[in-house]
C-alpha cells in the first residue's frame, strides 16, 4: 500500500510541475492561444495521482494486489507518461508556433493515441484483476 501513495505523490509532483512549466513557459513566450500544455496538468492529477489514491483504497478494502499487478501497473505507468511527454511535445510546438510536417505531425499524434491505448488497457487489466479479488460472497 506504500507503493501506491508513493506513486500518487511523485505524480502529484509532476502534475504540479507540469502546470507550472504550462503557466510560465506560455508567458515567457507571450503566447495566449490554447495548448496542449494544459492538460499535462490535469492529466497527471486525476490519471496519476488521484487514480492511485483510489488503488490505495481498493487494496485496503480487496487486497488485489497479487504477482501481475507489477507488470499491470507497468504497462500503465508507461501509457500516462508517454501520453504526457507527447502533449508536452505538442504543446511546445504550439507556443514556439513550429511548422511542423504531416508526418511529424501525424507521429506526434499517433505515439500520443498509443500512450491512450496503454492507459486504457492497464485500466482494463486492474479492474479485471480487483473483479477477480472480491470474495464471490461480497458480489
Amino acid at each position: 500500500m506504500k507503493r501506491y501513495i508513493n506513486t500518487a505523490l511523485i505524480y502529484a509532483v509532476l502534475a504540479m510541475a507540469g502546470g507550472i512549466f504550462y503557466r510560465e513557459f506560455t508567458k515567457f513566450n507571450g503566447y495566449a492561444a490554447k495548448t496542449t500544455l494544459s492538460v499535462v496538468h490535469t492529466h497527471y492529477f486525476l490519471l496519476g495521482m488521484l487514480f492511485f489514491l483510489l488503488l490505495l483504497v481498493l487494496e485496503k478494502s480487496f487486497s488485489f494486489t497479487n504477482t501481475k499487478t507489477g507488470r499491470v501497473l507497468a504497462v500503465y505507468h508507461f501509457g500516462l507518461n508517454l501520453t504526457n511527454v507527447m502533449f508536452i511535445v505538442r504543446g511546445v510546438t504550439q507556443v514556439l508556433e513550429s511548422a511542423l510536417s504531416s508526418h511529424i505531425n501525424a507521429a506526434i499524434s499517433g505515439v500520443a493515441g498509443i500512450g491512450h491505448i496503454l492507459l486504457g488497457v492497464g485500466t482494463i487489466l486492474l479492474l479485471v484483476q480487483i473483479r477477480q479479488s472480491i470474495p464471490a460472497a461480497q458480489s
